[in-house]
């Protein structure tokens, strides 16, 4: 199990934005995964995206680390922000972006 953990902590910590998803950016296999996608595009950032489906251990790995049950999860800056609901529920109200600014990430106004 270290190896996933390891490999989670390095992306979470090397880049500004993290999900951690069912698919890909480009290819969303699973709903609340596309719906983070499309609000993370919408807000014209930049991403990593890391496919949780490629295996079994970095799935189980992931919901450890964060300790939440659910995929997808997002990391801004080293900090688990939340699954699709809280992201959601964040972009809708303006807290995501709030969050993003303090944390020096610009995001793009409509």
């Amino acid at each position: 199990m270290t190896a996933a953990r390891d490999f989670i902590d390095n992306e979470v910590k090397s880049n500004d934005i993290v999900l951690f998803m069912k698919g890909t950016p480009g290819f969303p296999q699973c709903g609340f995964s596309g719906q983070v996608v499309q609000i993370l595009d919408y807000l014209g950032l930049d991403y990593k995206g890391v496919n949780v489906l490629t295996s079994d251990e970095l799935r189980q790995a992931i919901k450890e680390y964060s300790n939440w049950p659910t995929i997808p999860q997002l990391y801004v800056k080293g900090e688990f922000v939340g699954g699709c609901d809280i992201v959601r529920e964040m972009f809708q109200n303006g807290e995501l972006q709030n969050l993003l600014e303090e944390k020096g990430i610009a995001v793009k106004t409509a």
